[in-house]
């Protein structure tokens, strides 16, 4: 008999464990497919993939040097050729035709692609415009549920397995000290034991079941599945350009290049002065002969105060 309410109260108890596991199996799988299925039925615009990829000037740019808008330096600078500096002509797309405007606005002068991207606010208020249009139009994909965030959930769960734990130890403990007696105790003690082994279990399942139904990252899968058209068309020596242009936010400013000659000339001769002991000696020879004069200095000290003695005692006080 104690064997049966054992293994009957252990399967509750069990029972009342892993519902909750299969719920959120359950859940999870259908928030995961939901998801999937909405990500399924995107179709991105290149220049958005592109933008989420935190690539859109890049794009743009290759497409203007494709275009024969723009010739890019082997130093990064960018240049306006006949065909973009024709107020009659622009690319198709708003992103390239803003950052062709950009250019435009700082002819003649050279200007890199990355001091526009970083600097240039127009341009940069057109591509957040750009951005909140076209991310509008993305589906709004469910979050997984798993009481994240949840202080209450996490309070109860902390209690939930204190006291799971604490029956564990009672019924092992009454599983062990029992003797049971034939064969129908001792299948009542196995069924016991092995809903005890389940209990020890679940933490290992909940785990488990979050690996299984995980659903990753299909939106940002989805992005980075494709490069954009021109920059998959630029050659090597065009995308080398087109990267150091990107990459280049201070040398070529256009027309707000700004610099201080002077400033600069006056640095440099302050550090010229600063510097000029070190042109005759090293430091360290500066500081033996330095020490090895304060060495021969206790010696000459007697003499000198002689005479000094001397000289003072023989020159006459003076007459007013």
């Amino acid at each position: 008999m104690r064997q049966f309410a054992l293994a009957l109260l252990v399967s509750a108890v069990t029972a009342a464990v892993y519902a909750p596991i299969g719920l959120l199996w359950w859940r999870r799988a259908r928030v995961r497919d939901r998801g999937l299925r909405l990500v399924a039925a995107v179709e991105l615009e290149p220049y958005h993939s592109a933008l989420l990829r935190q690539e859109a000037t890049e794009a743009a740019a290759a497409e203007l040097v494709l275009d024969g808008y723009l010739r890019i330096h082997e130093e990064g600078a960018a240049f306006l050729t006949g065909q973009g500096r024709d107020p009659a002509r622009a690319p198709a797309h708003p992103l390239p035709a803003a950052l062709l405007e950009a250019v435009r606005r700082h002819d003649p002068e050279p200007v890199s692609i990355g001091w526009i991207d970083g600097y240039d606010e127009d341009y940069r208020e057109r591509l957040r415009a750009y951005r909140c249009e076209r991310d509008a139009l993305l589906p709004d994909i469910p979050r997984m549920p798993g009481g994240a965030g949840n202080l209450l959930l996490a309070c109860g769960s902390c209690v939930g397995i204190a006291l799971v734990m604490l029956f564990w130890l009672l019924a092992g403990a009454l599983l062990v000290t029992g003797r049971p007696h034939g064969p129908r105790e001792w299948a009542w003690t196995a069924v016991a034991a092995l809903g005890l082994a389940a209990l020890l279990l679940a933490e290992k399942a909940t785990r488990v079941v979050r690996e299984r139904t995980e659903p990753g990252d299909p939106l940002g899968d989805l992005v980075r599945s494709e490069a954009h058209p021109a920059l998959a068309a630029l050659d090597e020596e065009q995308r080398m350009v087109v990267l150091l242009s990107i990459g280049d936010r201070h040398t070529w400013r256009g027309v707000d290049t700004v610099v201080h000659e002077e400033a600069d000339d006056e640095d440099d001769e302050d550090d010229e002065d600063d510097d000029e002991w070190l042109d005759e000696k090293v430091w360290w020879e500066d500081a033996y002969e330095y020490r090895a004069s304060d060495e021969d200095e206790p010696e000459d000290e007697p003499e000198s105060g002689a005479a000094t003695g001397a000289a003072t005692g023989a020159a006459p006080p003076s007459s007013g």
